[in-house]
C-alpha cells in the first residue's frame, strides 16, 4: 500500500511538472503577442479545465479503490 502511494505521488509530481513546462512554453511563445493586446484564449481555458477534471478523476478513482 505504501509503494502504491509512492507511485501516485511520483506520478502526480511528473504530471504537474509537465503542466508547468507546457505553461512556461506557451508563456514564452505568446509573450510578445500578449504585450500588444490582452486576449482570453478560450482553447487554453478549455484545456486547463480538462486537465483539472482528469486530475480530479484520478484521485476519485484512487480513493474509491
Amino acid at each position: 500500500m505504501a509503494a502504491l502511494k509512492a507511485y501516485v505521488l511520483l506520478f502526480t509530481a511528473f504530471f504537474f511538472s509537465g503542466l508547468m513546462q507546457l505553461s512556461m512554453a506557451a508563456q514564452e511563445k505568446s509573450a510578445t503577442a500578449m504585450a500588444t493586446a490582452r486576449v482570453i484564449d478560450g482553447k487554453a481555458i478549455d484545456q486547463a479545465v480538462a486537465y483539472l477534471l482528469m486530475f480530479a478523476a484520478l484521485f476519485v478513482t484512487y480513493f474509491a479503490h
